[in-house]
């Protein structure tokens, strides 16, 4: 519900972590408004209408109840059936401004009622054109005021005897985000307390015998230590595993704060009314196959009685802090207390994981096994992570995103503070149809997956294994300074693999400087050959490869240190451990040292070093490559500044969804505009096209090639008709025209082929040579407008040699999509040739970003080719698609 009032009713989050539902006023709601205000004191009443005036309140009850619409909106948030708020604006005489009005029920004040309702109220008065609120307090109205200015937008006062005018912008800018994005973590973390920190625990479905779920879940609760009450219940038995045991959730003695359900799917909807019922605020829904009816009634009594939700069909929460020392799950083991946290939707990626870092010696902070996500999501874990005080290193596996554009930006500030690793799952078509199956939610495709890995700076794996690898990197080792690394050896076969598994990894191997030659050569054995490779021979002692490490991890012109080593009977013979010369070092290395043993059984071990610390150790060169690479990245990422956003010249957006506008009134629909309408508005965004015309006869095209025509007169022929996308495939272009006879001929045989189709052809000169790129604009139902760069013409899916990155774009943004794809050389000046023109292209993007935040109803953009020359860009082609919009504000806070 944004925009659109009178769409479906939401649920969100006060700053308790209470859950309420907001959703538009009805006339019904009469006689409960009424009640709002007669139950006010009288002092709240003077602060709402400046006198105590029932009819006053009586009246604006009334006024809440009329009909809704782009002049008056009326939003209630209700908890549990009592409206306990309402915020109101009614636009005023001059344009873009409405009156705005908020009360709040006694004795809900200071727990965000108000603030919640007025950012919902705002973002359905952006969708309506409105700009500003103005709203009158009395002076002395503390608490308003400062509603109004915690808000995040710009507000301005103006003091009149004893009533303050409020003029609050509703300009959606980043500081009204951030403020958002606070309440919205404090409210999210005080309802994920019952979830993470419970003091009490009830496992419903505990059966009697041995291999039921529940009666795991219960021994794993036992047997871990559970620092807080314990039951069960289950209507045959008294106790279980020496724990009480209840007929029903009712029969507790008091509400525990979390319930772990592991009944069958027909009896958890029950279970959750009556657990909500009884004042339960957290749910673990272990039970898989609810059908569609099961899951909805799941959700609203999870809902209507502010209950958190994980799962269902998942594998259950753990939080290894001693002084709770909580395991509901029902994996093999039991979590090690540690400093990782876990996020999972898959329960087998779950154990993978567990089990994965146990074997590392990597203790874990919080475990959540998410399965299909009603509700609580990879978001609320960050959240989670970031306030908990304990976690430093975040593994998630998502195999979809409910919210990627809040996620993204969560994500961006967790990234800041700590490693966030996951998979990337669902990377081809059969994956993500499996995702999508599995987890009972939308998969996503993988450059939009990708582009948000990229910009919020997650470490993207493709592999729980190759996770786990960079995970003991990022665990036991500090971030590279870059990416040159230096690979020492005691064996030439074993250093070529490990060069050449860091260059295919994107790290470097610099020439070591004279001076560090020299230092090595001073403390290796004779025959070293100190290149990079270092070749320590099979003769170096562990004194000497110890001191070489010393060295290499010392020198600034080296950040990383793979060390490759085989056993020899050499060592063996001399009583010397080399890799005890790896993990003797210093404690506090300047650079991350990572060791290769091919002989080793698991892919990767943590290695006690003996000044403290842990060395990875890894059997095979190109994990440790891999690993190290992420760790550069990382460090890359951490480097860079925000980026800014840039609004471009001559840009016109309001005439832009005019236009589109126009074009879907008679197109309800939507579709592919043409020539037109299409030249209109990428002429509001200021893009730049080649001349064109349009002709609808023969001699309409004769005339307009006469008038194109370049310097050589040649001309190009392009057939249209309503519906056409890929003109090349269908063979539907003419190049190189020169003359009126070969204008007329290319027309005739475009008419003959595409006889009853064709409405016409676009008539432009011939372009000159230059670089055919594209660029585009694909507006996700997920995670929202991305924007497309690449290699463009007729190779454009020969090579898909493209990237994408999502909107809004900064600077740093474009500067990527110019330099990732393959034809990158190209653009900057390869083999000597002149750049193209760059500032043309970040411009191109620019506008493009700006045009898909701000014309809604832009599903699509295809500007391919655009040519790209050391002189400007030209688009040549365009293809636009419009759809009717769907308001939607993606920051909107609100619960899944």
């Amino acid at each position: 519900m944004t925009g659109d009032l009178s769409g479906p009713a939401i649920h969100a989050l006060l700053a308790d972590g209470t859950t309420v539902r907001v959703r538009a006023v009805e006339p019904e709601d009469r006689d409960q408004l009424h009640r709002l205000y007669a139950r006010m004191s009288p002092e709240n009443l003077r602060m709402r209408f400046f006198a105590v005036s029932p009819r006053s309140a009586a009246l604006a009850a009334d006024h809440a109840c009329t009909p809704s619409g782009p002049g008056h909106r009326a939003l209630a948030a209700e908890l549990q059936g009592r409206i306990i708020g309402l915020a109101e604006y009614d636009a005023c005489d001059e344009r873009g401004s409405a009156e705005l009005a908020v009360a709040v029920a006694d004795g809900q004040h200071h727990r965000g009622v108000g603030t919640l309702l007025v950012e919902h109220l705002a973002s359905a008065a952006r969708a309506d054109g409105i700009t500003l609120f103005l709203a009158d307090a009395l002076s002395e109205n503390a608490e308003v005021l400062r509603l109004f200015s915690d808000l995040g937008l710009r507000v301005t006062r103006r003091t009149d005897g004893p009533e303050t005018r409020c003029t609050i912008a509703l300009d959606q800018d980043d500081a009204y985000l951030r403020a958002v994005e606070e309440r919205g973590r404090t409210a999210d973390l005080a309802s994920m307390e019952p979830l993470f920190r419970p003091r009490s625990v009830a496992v419903v479905g505990a059966g009697r015998r041995p291999g039921s779920v529940g009666r795991a879940v219960l021994r794993h609760l036992r047997t871990s230590g559970f620092t807080g009450r314990l039951f069960a219940v289950n209507p045959h038995a008294h106790a279980l595993l020496g724990v009480p045991s209840y007929p029903a959730v009712a029969a507790l003695p008091f509400p525990p704060d979390l319930v772990v359900v592991a009944t069958p799917a027909t009896a958890v909807p029950t279970v959750a009314e009556e657990a909500g019922e009884a004042g339960v605020h957290a749910m673990v829904v272990l039970s898989a196959g609810l059908d569609p009816v099961q899951a909805q009634a799941l959700l609203t009594a999870c809902r209507t009685h502010g209950i958190r939700l994980v799962g269902p069909n998942c594998l259950g929460v753990a939080n290894t802090d001693p002084a709770l020392r909580m395991d509901a799950t029902f994996a093999a083991g039991h979590p090690r207390p540690g400093t990782a946290g876990i996020g999972v939707q898959s329960g087998g990626v779950g154990i993978a994981l567990l089990e994965g870092l146990a074997r590392l010696g990597i203790g874990v902070s919080t475990f959540a096994s998410l399965g299909d996500k009603y509700d609580v999501s990879g978001n609320d874990m960050l959240q989670w992570w970031e306030n908990d005080g304990t976690t430093d290193l975040a593994l998630l596996h998502l195999e979809s995103f409910g919210n990627p554009r809040a996620f993204s930006r969560t994500a961006r500030r967790v990234t800041r503070r700590m490693p966030l690793l996951t998979v990337d799952a669902g990377r081809t078509d059969a994956g993500r149809r499996a995702a999508a199956s599995h987890s009972a939610a939308a998969a996503t495709g993988t450059l939009t997956r990708q582009a948000l890995f990229i910009q919020a700076g997650i470490t993207a794996t493709r592999s729980v294994g190759e996770l786990l690898e960079a995970a003991a990197l990022f665990h036991a080792q500090p971030l590279p300074a870059g990416t040159r690394v230096a690979v020492v050896t005691n064996a030439g076969g074993a250093g070529v693999l490990a060069a050449d598994a860091c260059v295919e990894a994107g790290l470097v191997l610099p020439a070591l400087t004279s001076d560090l030659v020299g230092d090595l050569l001073a403390v290796l054995p004779d025959g070293a050959a100190v290149g990079n490779p270092v070749d320590v021979t099979a003769a170096v002692a562990e004194d000497e490869l110890g001191a070489c490490l010393d060295r290499l991890t010392a020198h600034r012109g080296v950040d990383a240190v793979v060390v490759a080593l085989v056993p020899t009977a050499v060592a063996a013979a001399t009583g010397d451990d080399l890799v005890r010369a790896v993990t003797r070092g210093p404690a506090a290395r300047r650079s991350p040292v990572a060791l290769v043993r091919l002989e080793q059984d698991a892919s990767v071990r943590l290695l006690p070093a003996a000044e403290g610390g842990e060395i990875p150790s890894y059997a095979q060169p190109h994990a440790a490559a891999r690993a190290l690479a992420h760790a550069a990245r990382r460090t890359a990422w951490l480097a860079r500044p925000p980026g800014t956003r840039r609004t471009p010249e001559g840009i016109d957006p309001p005439r832009a969804r005019a236009v589109a506008d126009q074009w879907l009134t008679g197109h309800p629909d939507g579709g592919w505009p043409g020539p037109r309408t299409c030249a209109e508005l990428l002429g509001c965004y200021g893009i730049p096209q080649s001349p064109w015309a349009w002709a609808e006869t023969e001699d309409d095209a004769v005339r307009a090639a006469e008038h194109l025509g370049g310097s050589d007169g040649r001309v190009v022929l392009k057939a249209h008709w309503p519906g056409l996308v890929h003109k090349s495939e269908q063979h539907a272009v003419r190049l190189d025209l020169l003359g009126e006879a070969q204008v007329r001929s290319a027309y005739q045989d475009l008419r003959t082929r595409f006889e009853g189709l064709m409405t016409g052809v676009v008539v432009q000169p011939l372009a000159e040579r230059g670089t055919e790129l594209l660029a585009g604009i694909v507006q996700d139902q997920v995670f929202g407008p991305l924007i497309i760069f690449g290699l463009g013409g007729t190779a454009t899916e020969v090579f898909a040699d493209r990237a994408a990155r999502l909107a809004p774009l900064t600077d740093l943004d474009v500067h990527d999509l110019i330099a990732s794809p393959r034809c990158a050389p190209l653009l900057f000046g390869a083999s000597g040739a002149d750049p193209v023109d760059l500032d043309g292209l970040e411009q191109l993007l620019h506008r493009l970003s700006g045009m898909a935040e701000n014309v809604p109803q832009l599903a699509e953009a295809d500007l391919n080719p655009v040519l790209a020359t050391p002189g400007g860009l030209t688009v040549l082609d365009a293809r636009l698609r419009l759809l009717p919009p769907r308001p939607h504000d993606p920051y909107l806070r609100r619960l899944r």
